[in-house]
């Protein structure tokens, strides 16, 4: 922290090497920093000082206007000695990311197998595992030697993203099986590599979905992941540190989808008030269309309310109790279904057991507003706090049963299960939960 306080403070007194020096001693993420504290020129400045390595990292981990404005600030020849450097999916990245201008010129500056490597990646969605692959990677066949396999990746380690494992491929390229340098290392030279590798290869197909790629990374702690086609031909690797960014972009988009948002990994200084507006408008109507379905439930029970009129000072503590408590149960399943713990299939534990925790968490929910409404303002009488106090017990029990099974419905048909979530499903639950609660009181009530 010292070096990037020394720098920001005295970078017009520093000198050139003396900065390199201090810039030398960030990691990646205290460059970022520094990066984005400084003023345009003095960011260009410090970017033009760092060693390529850092620049590398530098520019890959920045946000795509950020990109933009970076590239559109250096020389042809600095760009193209960057661009160099970058592996072929971040640059496919970039191309996507920047203006037809920038793409233009970051084109033009990479070498023809650059161009090659790039272009290959770009003919697939970016959402899908062929998406995040990069074709650097070391395949073998079976029949070579372990001291032939060495000299082999000997001579081609530079451009490897990773060399922990090493794929095994026939004469059309398809996947016939895994070793680990480790195993390749340990094994005597004249052994065959068909002899020592593991043929139980876990890939993915081209058009998997990124999340589901993260999900299998996770699951059998994989450093890379091979992607194949239809035929199983081996097209590139996925990395860990690839997946990590899809993680964080679907954690995003998640919460967001929980907050009534269209889901988006935008950043948002970088976001528009137009583009705010998208996300957040269409929701906010369709949940103020939904919300008003409430008022046709009082408009028919009025008769109901305007005969018990306290009944009118408790709707907002069962809507809200109905809420919370679909809203809970919903998010645990969305977590089970993320971690990859609960699917439609458990649909009838998952309904079973959400039964009992809702008749144990209605019992105690409304003991407790039958003492708070009877010895507290506003003072009702006995049996009138025993009416609301059976109502939230209905309205718990069928708001933590439904917020269980929604996610794992929608899921089953394939769409997100975070729509459900936050504002939505409490909307939901606020309407039947205001139709139990008033039909309740008109039956114990004789109404």
């Amino acid at each position: 922290m010292g070096s990037i306080e020394n720098i920001r403070e005295h970078i017009g007194l520093m000198q050139r090497e003396t900065i390199k020096a201090e810039l030398d001693q960030l990691s990646v993420s205290e460059l970022i920093d520094l990066y984005q504290e400084l003023k345009d020129d003095e960011a260009v400045e410090i970017f033009l000082l760092m060693a390529l390595d850092q620049k590398v990292e530098l520019i890959t981990h920045l946000s795509d206007s950020e990109q933009e404005w970076l590239l559109r600030s250096l020389s042809l020849e600095k760009m193209r000695e960057v661009l160099l450097e970058i592996e072929p999916d971040d640059l496919a990245d970039i191309l996507q990311a920047v203006s037809p201008e920038v793409r233009t010129s970051v084109w033009e500056s990479l070498s023809d197998e650059a161009r090659r490597e790039t272009q290959f990646l770009l003919k697939f969605d970016s959402d899908d595992a062929a998406g995040l692959m990069t074709p650097r990677y070391i395949a073998l066949r079976s029949n070579i030697s372990i001291a032939q396999a060495i000299s082999f990746i000997r001579s081609g380690v530079e451009d490897i993203e990773t060399i922990y494992y090493i794929y095994v491929v026939d004469q059309l390229q398809r996947l016939q099986g895994v070793i680990s340098l480790r195993e390749i290392l340990f094994s005597n030279n004249d052994e065959i590599i068909g002899n020592k590798m593991s043929t139980s290869v876990v890939a993915v197909q081209e058009e998997t979905d990124q999340e589901e790629v993260a999900r299998i990374l996770e699951d059998y702690d994989f450093i890379a992941l091979p992607v194949v086609d239809r035929y199983n031909r081996l097209l590139g690797i996925i990395t860990f540190d690839d997946v990590i960014d899809v993680i964080r972009e679907e954690q995003t988009e998640d919460i967001y989808r929980m907050g009534a948002m269209e889901g988006s990994s935008d950043v948002y200084l970088e976001t528009g008030i137009g583009r705010l507006l998208k996300k957040r408008i269409p929701w906010l109507i369709l949940l103020l269309l939904t919300g008003t379905i409430t008022t046709n439930v009082l408009a028919l029970t009025d008769d109901i309310l305007s005969a018990a009129a306290f009944l009118v000072l408790f709707i907002p503590v069962i809507t809200q109790t109905g809420g919370n408590s679909g809203t809970q149960s919903s998010t645990l399943m969305i977590r089970g279904i993320a971690m990859g713990n609960i699917d439609f299939r458990d649909i009838g534990k998952v309904v079973l057991k959400e039964i009992a925790v809702g008749i144990i968490m209605g019992l105690i929910l409304g003991a407790v507003i039958i003492l708070r409404s009877v010895y507290l303002p506003p003072g009702i009488q006995w049996f009138e706090g025993a009416v609301i106090g059976l109502s939230l017990i209905f309205v718990v029990l069928f708001s933590t049963v439904i917020g269980a099974m929604a996610p794992l419905v929608i899921h089953r048909f394939g769409w997100d299960p975070t729509v459900i979530a936050g504002p939505l499903m409490s909307t939901f639950i606020d309407v039947i939960g205001l139709t139990i609660y008033t039909f309740t009181a008109k039956l114990m009530l004789g109404l």
